[in-house]
């Protein structure tokens, strides 16, 4: 009864305000006009006015009135700065833990019951960091104080904890603004309008975020480094960790403006992607896809028998592919541009110190760059199956008899359909209840229904509980949700595709106390940071994408933040991440898909071109997929594009260009696409867009104009 109370109270106090018009009688033009008759009163009554202005001051703060920065300055302005920097400082204070109580009061319990998991996630941070980061949010006014007290008042922050936290975090902005209070105060005496006291006291508020900024970065870097003595000097200006795609990226970005930069290496040189992951698969896809030609030639007028296939030299291909490309990231290559390539296992021993083996090198900035590696899920009896996964995949040399795939997703899809390409009997299991679930159902179930067409055998929707042996062979033993009727896939062979988890093992991240994100990757900011703020991360490490083309994205931010950042800082920019999915058909996609727009509550349309019409699909035998666009309500804006079909991983490219110049459907059904070629697909898509909005308002008119003119 009593929250019910209070909480009309409160809303009774706001509504007053609003009702009566109170923000007129906080304006400066008010108290321009009032200005001598408070002084006046604050002469004759000194300490009964500070008392007055110190409960208006607090009750405002409490209820969020906006009235506050007028306050602050017309604090200055009647008290001067000393009192009035007292009385704002202490009353904002006491506002902020008013609001903070009653939204404990009013709102935690609701909050809790509701989205209890969120909150036990927050008030973990908020029993590790919480008064550093309550601090930093009064020192730099990224959000208005109202939501910090509201904020605040849910999570498990002492109420003390709260306020003299508050009281010394707004302190420096309650300064700056009772000091400018003070010079308007001076207005209309013998200082003139523009003295130089008032243009110091607005530059001083102008620059307020920025000063704050600093000492919030001041005291992050104090506290970062407080266990660690600072070399006197560094041998490099750039130590990176991992000689995959980031880290190729960063040491050549290091190396090209001169810096002197260090790539350890522990394994081979163009890490997982090189190696294990995109080469050697989009190799043995290509295989895969020749033999299908093959024993689909008759579609194409040409009599062939089916495909025999030499498995061990597939795979030889597939590493001769390696081979071949292996010069483009090789230890040479990269000593040519000036990076200073080390093999070795890298431990990070201070934010300045890594070791190698019995080396230590010091450096100014160190960018981690060690990838992740296949998860593995320890199902019972695992250690006595042939388990791989996307790493080891590549040693076989027979081919798998019977192979069973668990995770329907991207690595997963493609190796699947690969193998059963080659002869293999392939099921794929999975908990999901599709293929490639991140992708829309119509997107999912057209690579589903291609799977099923070639014989892909699919468990969807099974829970793996055990492998055994059985016979010559092997048994995975799963059930149809998680208590459902069980079912036993035979297999002579495992591939495990259920996703990959970041290599932070073993490079004293721990001891240096670099802090990680609850799914394993290196937490970083903006500016790829980590909370040491001389230690970055780039690619699979960091997240939150794991793709090669997303590394060496983000290792150009990471590299440039952290040799030129005390000039300039740049954000890493994610407002345009496409990705690919290399099946029969393509699966590529750019930003947005119905899905999300859905979940972000996103008013869109969709507009879809069938690839079935497109000449050139029909020519070459690939007339099957689609190219689909998302599109805000009543505008040709792209959000995002999905497109399934044959070679979809390069049609995507226009829809990236287009979306990264902010460009619009009208600009690609207004650009002169090569006929026949496929790239008339994302035309034709644009042109559906310009059909379904012609104006059909305008057309009979249209219509009679044209006859007029016959006459």
């Amino acid at each position: 009864m009593f929250r019910i109370l209070l909480f009309a109270v409160i809303v009774l106090l706001i509504g007053l305000f609003f009702y009566f018009d109170g923000a007129s009688y906080f304006s400066l033009e008010y108290f321009s006009e009032q200005r001598q008759a408070l002084l006046d009163y604050k002469e004759q009554n000194f300490f009964v006015s500070a008392l007055l202005y110190f409960i208006l001051y607090a009750v405002v703060f409490a209820l969020a009135l906006p009235a506050g920065a007028v306050l602050s300055l017309a604090g200055g302005a009647i008290f001067g700065l000393f009192w009035g920097v007292l009385l704002v400082s202490f009353s904002s204070a006491l506002g902020s833990l008013l609001a903070f109580l009653a939204s404990r009061y009013l709102l935690r319990d609701w909050v809790s019951g509701r989205f209890s998991s969120a909150l036990q996630s927050i008030n973990r941070g908020i029993d590790k960091e919480g008064a550093f980061y309550l601090f930093s949010l009064r020192l730099i006014p990224i959000f208005p104080p109202a939501l910090i007290n509201l904020a605040m008042g849910i999570t498990k922050l002492p109420a003390f904890t709260f306020y003299w936290v508050s009281q010394i975090g707004m302190l420096l902005g309650t300064a700056v603004y009772v000091n400018a209070g003070t010079q308007l105060g001076k207005i209309g005496g013998d200082q003139p309008i523009l003295s130089t006291n008032l243009i110091i006291a607005f530059v001083l508020l102008g620059v307020l975020p920025l000063i704050a900024k600093r000492i919030v970065e001041f005291f992050q870097r104090r506290k970062a480094y407080k266990n660690f003595t600072r070399p006197k000097n560094y041998e490099y200006n750039l130590v990176v960790i991992g000689a995959g795609s980031g880290g190729l990226v960063s040491s050549l970005i290091a190396a090209m403006v001169n810096a002197k930069v260090a790539l350890i290496e522990r394994h081979k040189m163009g890490g997982d992607c090189l190696n294990t992951g995109c080469v050697p698969s989009k190799a043995l896809l290509r295989s895969a896809k020749i033999a299908h030609y093959i024993d689909h030639a008759e579609d194409y007028g040409i009599q062939a028998q089916r495909a025999q296939i030499d498995f061990p030299a597939v795979m030889e291909r597939v590493q001769s592919v390696i081979k071949d490309i292996e010069p483009h990231d090789s230890v040479e290559r990269y000593e040519g541009f000036g990076v200073e390539c080390v093999q070795g296992e890298a431990k990070i021993i201070s934010p300045w110190e890594v070791q190698v083996g019995d080396k230590i090198l010091t450096t100014k900035n160190i960018v981690i760059a060690s990838g992740a590696r296949p998860r593995m899920i320890p199902f019972k009896g695992i250690d006595d199956v042939p388990v791989y996964n996307s790493d080891n995949i590549w040693d076989l040399r027979e081919l798998p008899e019977k192979l069973v795939v668990v995770g329907a997703g991207p690595i997963g899809c493609e190796l699947a359909q690969a193998f059963s390409r080659l002869g293999s009997t392939v099921t794929i299991v999975d908990v999901v209840d599709n293929v490639m679930g991140k992708e829309d159902p119509d997107v999912a179930e057209h690579v589903k229904q291609k799977f099923l067409a070639e014989g892909i055998n699919l468990a969807l929707g099974y829970f793996t509980k055990s492998l055994v042996k059985s016979g010559d062979g092997y048994e995975l033993i799963a059930t149809q949700g998680k208590e459902g009727p069980e079912v036993r896939v035979e297999f002579t062979h495992m591939l495990m595709a259920v996703g990959r988890q970041a290599n932070v093992e073993d490079m004293g991240l721990e001891e240096i106390g670099v802090e990680l994100n609850p799914n394993g990757t290196i937490s970083v900011d903006e500016k790829l940071r980590t909370n040491i703020p001389n230690v970055y991360a780039v690619g699979d490490v960091a997240g939150p994408y794991q793709f090669t083309h997303t590394a060496s994205h983000m290792a150009w931010y990471a590299t440039v933040n952290a040799l030129f950042g005390r000039f300039k800082t740049f954000n890493v920019d994610y407002s345009v991440v496409p990705w690919a999915t290399f099946t029969d058909p393509e699966v590529a996609r750019v930003g947005l898909n119905e899905t999300d727009a859905k979940e972000q509550g996103i008013d869109y349309e969709v507009t879809t071109y069938g690839i079935d019409d497109l000449d050139r699909a029909i020519a070459d035998g690939e007339a099957k997929g689609f190219v689909k666009v998302i599109t805000p309500k009543g505008s040709d804006k792209i959000l995002g594009a999905t497109i399934v079909g044959y070679h979809a991983g390069e049609l995507i490219n226009e829809f990236i260009a287009t979306m990264k110049r902010k460009g619009k459907l009208k600009d690609i059904m207004g650009t002169i696409h090569i006929y026949p070629t496929l790239g008339e697909a994302n035309k034709f898509a644009a042109s559906e867009y310009a059909k379904a909005h012609k104006p059909e308002w305008l057309l009979p008119w249209v219509e009679k104009y044209h006859r007029w003119t016959r006459s």
